[in-house]
């Protein structure tokens, strides 16, 4: 395997039209069909071959991080952002306990009182307020608990074959689909269900055939997983198939999560509006928790290459779109980032 790419622009030297076309192009959409590289090479008139060639090449140097599905962890199981307050002098033990339960994904630290971020997912409320009492236990922390109650827009798709210098500068608008979000694990999986999501939670093979080899995998044929990756995705189980971008390699390494204190009679207007503009990649409704402190109710997040650029951006929020109360927690080291286990969330466990 070749190096990954570095920071900077060293990674567009590699890159032609076609593969700044895959890169841009199918970050979502990649056709659920058996062939699917022959499509996409109709599409930029290259055969085949080279089109599943151009993929492998673009993931050896580390622009994608995967190929496959990106599955809704919130959907399948239940999931929550959380938070601790951790003493400096304690830090990285605290973070090496929360680190060592396999149902945490996400780590990070935040420049903030609540300076350590994860993201806790199990198969049940049960086992994951359990997660989240034992970290309690193990720690000596007080555990902010923030499960998402309404996804208004969550979709870190967006091109980075340009120079903007925060997401998606030269697009208008996006399209909001503002989803409530159970805390239990919702999600009505029959037993191929089960078997695809575990086949395929850390991306599809590499070949002409990709679903036709998860089919041989999970013992069944490329109809049936054809249609039941289709069942997932309009279940909302899977977000969207397709190659997936490391941000951090392509210089968008700059992101900050906003908190909002929003008026609670006003949340779903103004959560669906901040949602529908393009810079805000992730935007959603948590709890206040008053008793911990903790008063802020809408989350937004902007990823760019330019941190000048991105507090920009999060000015004209403040100033046009959301004149109220807000903190602003820039990410300043990664702890943990893997994607969602899913061999006990499937079982419910």
């Amino acid at each position: 395997m070749s190096t990954p790419a570095t920071d900077g622009d060293d990674w567009r030297a590699a890159i032609d039209a076609t593969d700044a076309a895959i890169i841009d192009g199918y970050q979502s959409g990649f056709p659920v069909a058996e062939r699917p590289f022959r499509r996409v090479a109709e599409a930029l008139e290259i055969n085949e071959t080279e089109a599943l060639e151009r993929v492998e090449r673009l993931r050896e140097a580390g622009i994608f991080r995967r190929f496959g599905a990106v599955l809704n962890p919130p959907v399948i199981g239940s999931s929550t952002l959380a938070a601790v307050r951790a003493p400096e002098d304690r830090f990285g033990e605290i973070a090496e306990v929360i680190n060592g339960h396999r149902q945490v994904n996400h780590n990070y630290r935040r420049d903030h009182e609540w300076n350590m971020w994860f993201v806790v997912t199990a198969g049940s409320l049960e086992t994951r307020d359990r997660i989240v009492s034992e970290i309690e236990a193990e720690t000596g922390c007080s555990v902010l608990v923030l499960p998402m109650l309404t996804d208004f827009y969550i979709d870190l798709e967006f091109p980075v074959v340009n120079g903007d210098r925060f997401a998606r500068e030269s697009i208008d608008s996006t399209t909001v689909d503002a989803t409530r979000i159970s805390e239990t694990a919702a999600a009505d999986l029959s037993d191929l269900d089960r078997r695809l999501i575990l086949e395929i939670q850390e991306g599809f093979p590499l070949s002409k055939t990709p679903y036709r080899d998860v089919a041989a995998a999970v013992d069944a044929s490329v109809e049936d997983v054809l249609s039941a990756i289709k069942r997932l995705s309009a279940d909302g189980c899977i977000k969207r198939i397709g190659c997936v971008v490391n941000h951090i390699v392509t210089g968008f390494d700059s992101n900050c999560m906003v908190v909002w204190d929003v008026p609670d009679g006003d949340l779903d207007a103004l959560g669906e509006t901040v949602g529908e503009l393009p810079y805000v990649t992730l935007c959603y409704h948590r709890p206040r928790r008053p008793e911990q402190g903790w008063e802020y109710n809408l989350f937004t997040m902007i990823h760019g290459r330019d941190p000048e650029a991105v507090d920009g951006k999060i000015d004209e929020l403040a100033t046009e779109y959301l004149p109220f109360e807000h903190e602003r927690l820039y990410s300043t080291e990664t702890l943990k980032q893997t994607g969602a286990r899913y061999e006990e969330i499937v079982s419910g466990q």
